[in-house]
């Protein structure tokens, strides 16, 4: 091999190594990348403990149960997971109903805005984001609705990211991002004219208590809606394969417990909401929501082994391996559980906070359930 041939073959292997590694961000919206993976705000030498103290976690069960330990259980995970969602799935941690000719980002910003539109809020209006992540959602709701959106997460972290993407987006003047626990928010009483959780409240040990929150914040006569994930009326708890799934989605979500559907207006009546609608977003004629999960299993095996790669050579943290890796596995009980049809993770209530309304109207009678 002449001189030149080996010089223009070495230059095409370094362009392509350095588009793998440097320029191949997240597979929706590029911002973040291979090289930048970390474990968000634990030292990349503790990465590895972390995940460890994670998993054991769940060999505690009893600690599941206790509601003061959850907080900073599901704050490591969003520290071990949130470059990695980051980069292989978009700012929008939630999923979505497939839709026929629309792309999973279009299909992502719909059911975003869905949410909002619920809401019926002007422009100008103040919302509250509970569970806000990096922000995707908060971002494509400013822009939808032009509202103030006021986010809070609990992992600080997250709140950076944030930040960040809200300035480059040219939306940080309508978005604000808290860093806090949504069970003890630090907002005054009936401050917000909606609110809108997507994806996020099961991770509350105790989903009245982030509900009664919600509602403490928001103004009388507001909306509030949320996308929950729930078991279905088809899970069975006695079907030790329909635990096993459900079991496997607690583990690799940080959740301390997943909830039946039929709970969850039980719930936001106790505190005081009126429910105005109720429905499952994932049951038929929606095209099904985990396809997402299996069309990505080459995107996985590609970046898995470069992921392996780089913490091999020192630059991505060796626990982040293991986290990738849990993922996976995550995702294939996920989409079980979609296929079964025992799991759905847009369980969609909306609820009143009312001008004037008492707990017995609601057991009178007086909700719309669709």
């Amino acid at each position: 091999m002449d001189s030149l041939t080996l010089f223009c073959t070495a230059s095409l292997l370094a362009a392509g190594l350095y588009w793998f590694v440097c320029l191949l961000g997240s597979a929706e919206q590029k911002g973040k990348h291979a090289v930048h993976l970390s474990g968000g705000s634990i030292a990349k030498e503790k990465v590895q403990d972390k995940y460890q103290q994670y998993w054991s976690f769940f060999r505690r069960p009893k600690e599941i149960e206790t509601a003061d330990k959850v907080p900073a259980f599901v704050d490591t995970f969003y520290n071990l997971v949130t470059d990695i969602y980051e980069w292989g799935w978009g700012q929008s941690f939630h999923f979505s109903p497939a839709l026929a000719g629309k792309s999973h980002r279009d299909a992502t910003r719909i059911h975003e805005e869905m949410a909002v539109d619920l809401l019926n809020v002007q422009p100008g209006a103040r919302i509250l984001d509970a569970g806000c992540g990096v922000g995707g959602p908060m971002r494509a709701i400013a822009a939808h609705s032009g509202a103030n959106v006021v986010g809070i997460t609990i992992n600080e972290y997250q709140v950076n990211r944030a930040r960040m993407h809200n300035k480059k987006a040219g939306l940080d003047k309508l978005c604000e991002v808290v860093c806090g626990n949504f069970l003890q928010m630090p907002f005054e009483d009936n401050t917000f004219d909606g609110a809108y959780s997507i994806e996020a409240t099961c991770h509350a040990p105790n989903l009245e208590d982030v509900y009664s929150e919600i509602y403490r914040v928001l103004k009388p006569g507001s909306l509030y809606v949320s996308y929950e994930w729930v078991t279905t009326e088809l899970y069975r708890g006695d079907d030790p394969e329909h635990v096993e799934v459900i079991q496997g989605i607690e583990r690799g979500d940080a959740l301390p417990g997943l909830r039946s559907y039929k709970d969850i207006a039980e719930v936001a009546e106790k505190v005081g909401f009126q429910v105005v609608k109720e429905k499952d977003l994932a049951k038929p004629p929606a095209n099904p929501w985990w396809t997402r999960l299996k069309m990505g299993r080459i995107a996985y095996w590609r970046n898995h082994i470069l992921i392996t790669v780089l913490a091999w050579v020192g630059i991505a943290p060796k626990g982040v391996v293991d986290v990738h890796e849990m993922l996976f596995v995550t995702a294939d009980y996920l989409t079980r559980g979609g296929e079964t049809g025992i799991f759905s993770p847009m369980h969609m209530i909306l609820c009143r906070k009312p001008e004037s309304w008492t707990r017995q109207t609601a057991r009178d009678g007086d909700s719309c359930r669709l």
